[in-house]
């Protein structure tokens, strides 16, 4: 499995935090609503605060992270 988000945090070694989001249908009320989840991924490419990037899914790498950077999409803009 694969998401695509956007990096939120870059301060640890190794690893950032992705925001991925995404719109669903609300069951009942049938009106579109963003729905948001962050992933903390292994990262080997050096990914920056606002990169978007592609990550798959992996082994267990620590206690939280299983997810990894495999490719980044878009650079951020400074």
């Amino acid at each position: 499995m694969e998401k695509i988000g956007v990096v939120s945090s870059d301060k640890m070694t190794n690893t950032v935090v992705v925001r991925v989001d995404r719109v669903v249908k609300h069951p009942v009320y049938r009106k579109y609503v963003r729905k948001r989840k962050k992933f903390m991924a292994h990262d080997e490419t050096g990914a920056r605060i606002g990169d978007k990037v592609r990550i798959v899914e992996t082994r267990p790498l620590s206690a939280r992270k299983r997810w990894r950077v495999v490719e980044i999409i878009q650079k951020a803009e400074l």
